[in-house]
């Protein structure tokens, strides 16, 4: 549990250390075109090339991050991704959409 966690942190680093792509990835959250997944995963909320190009990169490093977390700590990877996803949704400023784990969108 104490490795588990430990890895989340540093996931969470990760994720919000990237320079260049965090910026992106917060100014698009931040104007709505990227939301956060109850699965760990980021979604475009706007179907333009830059928003899925960002998305897909993001998505890449994550999928990446969760199963290296996941090889360490023998868990499934779908369940350190959505562990993952609870700690980027309570740390998502205000105005930013996430989905809850019934699917549903809602803006914090």
């Amino acid at each position: 549990m104490t490795a588990r966690l430990a890895s989340l942190l540093i996931l969470l680093g990760l994720l919000t250390a990237m320079p260049a792509l965090a910026l992106d990835l917060h100014g698009a959250r931040n104007a709505g075109l990227v939301g956060e997944k109850a699965d760990g995963y980021a979604q475009a909320l706007e179907s333009t090339p830059e928003v899925k190009a960002l998305v897909a990169d993001v998505n890449a490093k994550r999928k990446q991050e969760y199963a290296r977390i996941s090889k360490e700590n023998g868990q499934p990877v779908d369940v350190v991704a959505k562990l993952a996803a609870q700690q980027i949704i309570t740390n998502l400023g205000a105005g930013a959409s996430y989905q809850t784990p019934d699917g549903a969108w809602k803006k914090k």
